[in-house]
């Protein structure tokens, strides 16, 4: 079963519901937790993917997940000023980014997205 974790410092509520409905009926356990237990649950592999969000899209949504994972395996999606086109958010994946972070007002055009980057 594939596991992802919702950390990050905003709208994970939403975010966990949002997964929930592009999600359904598939074997997927989604799990909200804070960015700390979020990010070592990646870490000690009881989580495959990490998903946040922030203002920003890379401090409260990654800064855990970069200090513990390092940042090679994190990706910021949306950030203020851009928004990564589908094909970077699958070269990502490719090249092995696990956590992903964007800014929470473009979740509804980037959750789909990473979804579909993850084959989710």
């Amino acid at each position: 079963m594939i596991k992802v974790v919702i950390g990050g410092q905003m709208g994970k509520d939403e975010i966990h519901k949002d997964l929930l409905n592009l999600l359904s009926k598939k074997d997927i356990e989604v799990k909200i937790l804070s960015d700390l237990d979020a990010a070592m649950a990646i870490q000690n592999n009881e989580a495959d993917f990490y998903i946040g969000a922030c203002e920003t899209g890379a401090g409260g949504a990654l800064a855990m997940a970069t200090a513990l994972l390092g940042s090679d395996k994190t990706l910021t999606v949306a950030s203020p000023t851009n928004v990564l086109s589908q094909k970077e958010i699958e070269q990502g994946v490719k090249e092995g980014k696990v956590a992903f972070g964007f800014t929470f007002n473009s979740k509804d055009r980037v959750l789909p997205m990473i979804v579909k980057a993850l084959s989710l």
